[in-house]
């Protein structure tokens, strides 16, 4: 059945045709594509046509889709039974593997989300400081937390106004958002808010508007604040958690939040997350302490198997090194076309996350990406699908280099960029 028909279909059944929003393709041209096979850098839909994967299930699979080490783990996992609901011997070993690769942590609790990681992290923050207020920034997204679907307004921090149709003001009124890259803003709230604020959570490099990279300058001063006011700092690691480095952005910055929250790399394709922290604060979190939080597929076997898999190929020596090279390569040959073609972009990367931007200069806050040049990104998109090339559907979406992708691979695809650059003049 072709990809048309399927579609029709997803629309019949499925709100807009799709189980998460960004799927639908309503910032890029055409419909979307659906996939039913994917192996390394590559899959294929339905249309039995195959496309370069620079989206990468939205950042799970370093490793390629169906890594063999992977799915080997999963499917003996699965043989001695899908979910236990009782515990089990790999959500220690994946707690182990975690642990060891962020030292400055001492527990770790596994959901089954990013979002319901923030969640419960939030909650834990409130629990533990016995305070109320939320501080986020603009741009920053944290899942689909009610309280957290919060857009910024006009002035240095806007309080209480969702985002999203169905979250109550009240659900939002103790969440403030500040404008990202903004010293004097972050004080002056702190300066005002300071003994009322439970924790400030942050991504370290905000990768869902954009990839926009932070000054260690700004991250410092969320870090001193926070312990000045005893609120914690959360980051937000869900995307950049062993995934920009062996470790994250903690580590790579050498900045120390007081909670942690992960997903996605740590699933090894398998829906998963996990909140981290030191043993004083999860102490807080039931049956130790008062703060609730439960999950029929928490430590689910065989997503533990899976991210344990991923872990252990991910912390091999040079792993990281290599996923470098190949980014700084695709960096420098998307911008190469660019400049050939008299186009103005700029290719902002950290690692292995990289975005593109049809502006001169790599903004660091929401308020400088010129969403106009939205429309180039998704003329780009659908040209590129036409040459086999897949990006996420949205120009405010980062893309992800795996361990599967060769250099070929990556000259394939400048080449497909540039193709797409010159037929446009």
């Amino acid at each position: 059945m072709s990809n048309n028909s399927w579609w029709q279909r997803a629309e019949k059944v499925l709100p807009g045709g799709v189980n998460s929003p960004v799927r639908a393709f309503k910032s890029v041209p055409g419909d979307p594509l659906f996939f039913q096979k994917a192996s390394g850098c590559r899959f294929t839909d339905e249309d039995d046509k195959a496309y370069i994967d620079w989206c990468l299930s939205w950042g799970p699979m370093i490793l390629g889709h169906a890594d063999p080490d992977v799915a080997a783990a999963a499917i003996e996992a699965i043989g001695e039974g899908t979910s236990f609901g009782a515990p089990s011997r790999r959500e220690i070993l994946l707690a182990e593997a975690f642990l060891e690769r962020l030292p400055f942590f001492q527990q770790v609790r596994f959901v089954s989300s990013g979002t319901e990681a923030v969640m419960s992290a939030i909650r834990l923050a409130r629990g533990f400081t016995g305070r109320d207020k939320i501080v986020k920034f603009a741009g920053c997204y944290h899942g689909h937390v009610d309280h957290l679907l919060v857009e910024a307004g006009s002035g240095l921090a806007t309080f209480g106004t969702p985002s999203s149709g169905g979250v109550p003001a009240d659900f939002s009124r103790h969440t403030a958002v500040l404008p990202l890259d903004d010293d004097d803003a972050l004080e002056a709230f702190f300066a005002d808010h300071g003994d009322q604020t439970a924790a400030l959570i942050v991504e370290p490099f905000p990768a869902n508007a954009g990839l926009l990279i932070q000054r260690r300058e700004f991250l410092e001063k969320c870090r001193q604040l926070t312990t000045r006011h005893g609120a914690l700092l959360i980051f937000d690691e869900v995307i950049t958690g062993f995934r920009v480095g062996r470790s994250g952005a903690a580590d790579l910055l050498g900045i120390t939040p007081d909670l942690g929250t992960y997903g996605k790399i740590i699933g090894g394709g398998f829906p998963v997350g996990a909140y981290a922290s030191g043993k004083e604060i999860m102490d807080h979190v039931s049956p130790t302490g008062p703060v609730y939080q439960a999950g029929t597929l928490s430590g689910n076997p065989v997503a533990m198997a899976a991210g344990l898999a991923t872990l252990e190929k991910t912390g091999r020596p040079g792993f990281y090194e290599e996923l470098e090279r190949k980014g700084a390569l695709l960096q420098s040959g998307l911008e190469k076309a660019a400049a050939d073609a008299g186009i103005t972009a700029t290719v902002v990367r950290q690692g292995s996350l990289w975005w593109t931007v049809f502006q001169d200069e790599a903004p660091r806050a929401f308020e400088s990406i010129d969403a106009s040049k939205m429309e180039i990104y998704g003329r780009l998109h659908r040209d590129l699908i036409d040459r086999g090339v897949y990006l996420a559907p949205s120009g405010w979406e980062v893309g992800f280099v795996s361990a599967s992708h060769t250099d070929e691979d990556i000259q394939q695809t400048v080449a497909a960029v540039a193709d797409t650059f010159t037929s446009w003049s």
